[in-house]
């Protein structure tokens, strides 16, 4: 008679993190504040940390983070998309109203961890979360054999997290406020124009730089001024040189020649510069005035919005930037100079 043996399941976890949640709280304890404004996070920093002190107390390997966030019609922030493009970290997002609260969240979180526990693709979840809505999915993984390990923020007074949530965990940690503070800090305020001042901003900036000329932003970008390239020993070969004439006038005479058909050139300065302002017209259209104003104060982006910011030119120019470098610091300056403008501050200014 044949019997089955039952084979042990591999020790897997997974972390569920309610960003709303950890923000909120740790926002609220290191510094005092109410609103994501008001503070930045090291968002990529924090995780690791998230996920190295998880491994310090749990048994078998990492699947993955999942991180759930919200954004107004769920258009990701640049945090948000950082956070999307780090290795074994899955971003969900949820829709985030007018009055600041948070939408299908939960709904996708119970899917989620329902769904690998159903599957047997986990042992145990730690899940980073304090609201009551939480509960369904803590539940429903418990019921497929899942161990649910809570982990808080520490409360700057009383309780942050829901009573039966606590209750029906597995286990209960709390993370200290010298865990989450190096990744924490307070937001610079960046000047706000008043109503009807920007055209002043602007000239009084455009009348500064006549005078006192400053970079571009892709000038500090690049961290020194773009050099002028020098001409192939093809095309000098082809310019002739007249009697009596000076060093001076050669040198204009080559810088003026046509290249040769061979030559590959780049696309014009004028049309990467509009592309640029092209581009930063429809992200703040599409994905808002506060979303592209956590980029300032400039003039360097982050790597993954550099990136997007390259495709998207790419794709109006409907051929590759890659190997024109001076193309892409044109795209980069007609990028900043929309965004500047939007803002009312001076162009080529940092700060």
């Amino acid at each position: 008679m044949a019997t089955s043996e039952y084979v042990a399941q591999p020790a897997r976890y997974a972390i569920f993190v309610d960003a709303g949640y950890l923000y909120a709280a740790s926002g609220a304890l290191l510094l005092g504040c109410g609103s994501r404004r008001e503070y930045r996070v090291a968002a990529e920093k924090l995780i690791k940390a998230l996920t190295d002190h998880a491994d310090e107390q749990r048994r078998g390997e990492l699947l993955r983070v999942y991180w759930f966030d919200a954004a107004p019609k769920k258009q990701p922030t640049v945090d948000q998309r950082v956070i999307a493009n780090l290795p074994l970290v899955k971003l969900r997002l949820g829709n985030l109203n007018a009055q600041g609260q948070q939408k299908g969240v939960d709904a996708q979180l119970r899917a989620d961890l329902e769904a690998l526990a159903r599957h047997r693709a986990i042992t145990d979840a730690v899940l980073l979360a304090g609201d009551e809505d939480m509960l369904p999915a803590v539940e429903a993984a418990q019921r497929y054999g899942v161990r649910v390990h809570l982990w808080g923020v520490e409360p700057t007074h009383g309780s942050n997290q829901a009573e039966w949530l606590v209750w029906e965990s597995d286990t209960v940690e709390v993370l200290a406020a010298d865990f989450l503070r190096p990744y924490f800090t307070k937001a610079k305020v960046l000047p706000v124009p008043a109503p009807g001042s920007a055209a002043a901003v602007r000239d009084a900036a455009a009348a500064a730089q006549r005078a006192n000329p400053v970079p571009s932003p892709s000038q500090v970008f690049a961290g020194k001024p773009p050099s002028v390239k020098p001409v192939p020993a093809a095309v000098r070969a082809t310019v002739p040189v007249p009697g009596g004439a000076t060093p001076a006038t050669v040198a204009a005479s080559m810088n003026s020649t046509a290249a040769p058909a061979d030559v590959k050139l780049g696309p014009d300065r004028d049309h990467m510069l509009e592309i640029g302002e092209h581009v930063a017209q429809k992200w703040i259209f599409e994905r808002g005035r506060d979303n592209i104003r956590d980029l300032l104060p400039g003039p360097i982006l982050p790597p993954v919005i550099d990136k997007e910011l390259l495709i998207e030119a790419e794709k109006e120019l409907g051929g590759s930037l890659r190997p024109y470098q001076e193309a892409r610091t044109w795209l980069r300056d007609g990028f900043w100079e929309r965004v500047y403008r939007e803002f009312g501050i001076g162009i080529g200014k940092s700060d």
